[in-house]
């Protein structure tokens, strides 16, 4: 292994006086390296933590850009950064934090075709993603390379830490053997993250992928830890492998595995589905509107996002959760153009309202895509 230089004895002294780390310990940290995926709220403290720890050779997967409302929780990322690739940002944090890190970029989609090649040559993957696909897809790869999987994720107030795949121990599938429905749970930009959350438990990563480094301790291996911010508290559920589970020994689809709907045509066809929708983009509904269009305008997100920004020719609020249960309130009679923030939520209500047979059309991109394209004036959440 590559000894550690008289400027890294300095620098990482507080390690070294653990007799727990000490030289050997820190040595092995600097030869040691760590594939993150994502660059987002718990990629964040995580890639900083490690890269103070002096942690050698760190990669980072992201194909996203730096946007403002990322700021509230990702630290990693400054004002100066919004616009520029999430990868770019970090790694130049990471270079002003410890220069002695050796960065990695991978400035693409992590995908069942390229997930192998870039998590093989890594002693751990953590996993910093924010959605089902890619999670099942590190996973996988994870499994299929031997490699431990340190996981985390958050909702609201909530968040969960594990070890997968480590020492024999359970993987994801083994808590997870499904994926939920497509739009159960809610994404952060659909659900909201109080912002100190994904801190605690990318925090907690980066302790559990240390001391998967070091050898040292006992990890949350076969162990799910479980944190509500509001009542500050942390409880565990014991996980066991499953000795029934299939064997994983390739990658798929992770999308279609996930249900995530593919586009065909101008009408979407979600899984299950009786019927199909139909989509326009927010040029097109302005176009349209500019024309004459008076659709019944249904906004199905929730009152604390419709008190931020709504449209003033938006008719009816309903949660999208509840709108299979308040079909009698939404007339039969107009075309319904449903939208929420983004899309998603209001495809899923779209989906339910085109099964009870009303003529549905999906705003997509949702009321940031209107702010963003046709009225400017309009904040952006």
């Amino acid at each position: 292994m590559t000894p550690l230089t008289n400027d890294e004895i300095a620098r990482y002294s507080r390690h070294l006086i653990l007799g727990e780390v000490g030289i050997l310990g820190q040595t092995r940290l600097k030869n040691s390296s760590v594939l993150c995926v994502g660059t987002g709220g718990l990629g964040s403290p995580l890639l900083l933590y490690l890269a103070a720890a002096g942690v050698g050779r760190i990669g980072i997967v992201d194909f996203d850009v730096v946007d403002a409302s990322n700021l509230q929780r990702q630290i990693i990322h400054g004002t100066a950064a919004v616009g520029r690739p999430k990868v770019l940002s970090a790694r130049d944090r990471i270079a002003d934090l410890n220069p002695e890190v050796k960065v990695e970029l991978y400035e693409e989609p992590f995908t069942s075709d390229n997930a192998l090649r870039i998590a093989a040559s890594y002693d751990v993957v953590v996993d910093g993603t924010d959605n089902f696909p890619t999670r099942y897809l590190v996973n996988d790869a994870c499994v299929i390379l031997g490699k431990p999987n340190v996981y985390g994720s958050i909702f609201k107030f909530e968040g969960q830490a594990s070890v997968f795949n480590y020492q024999g121990g359970p993987n994801y599938r083994d808590l997870y053997a499904q994926p939920p429905p497509p739009g159960l749970v809610p994404s952060c930009a659909e659900g909201g993250v109080l912002g100190v959350l994904p801190g605690i438990i990318g925090t907690i990563q980066a302790t559990e992928t240390l001391k998967i480094l070091l050898g040292m301790g006992t990890t949350l291996s076969g162990r799910l830890l479980l944190f509500d911010a509001l009542a500050m508290s942390f409880r565990e559920l014991k996980l066991r492998r499953d000795p029934n589970a299939p064997v994983i020994d390739k990658l798929i689809d992770y999308d279609q595995f996930c249900g995530v709907p593919k586009r065909s045509g101008s009408r979407e066809e979600h899984p299950g589905a009786s019927g199909p929708f139909r989509r326009m983009n927010v040029r097109e509904v302005a176009d349209k509107r500019a024309g004459g269009w008076r659709p019944f305008v249904l906004d199905v997100r929730g009152a604390a996002e419709a008190a931020i920004v709504k449209f003033d020719w938006a008719e009816m609020l309903i949660p999208h959760t509840e709108v299979a249960a308040r079909l009698a309130e939404i007339p039969r009679n107009r075309e319904i153009l449903v939208h929420c923030k983004l899309g998603g939520r209001s495809a899923q209500a779209a989906q339910v309202l085109a099964d009870a047979g009303f003529d549905v059309v999906n705003l997509e991109g949702g009321i940031v895509g209107w702010a963003k394209e046709i009225d400017t004036g309009m904040p952006i959440y």
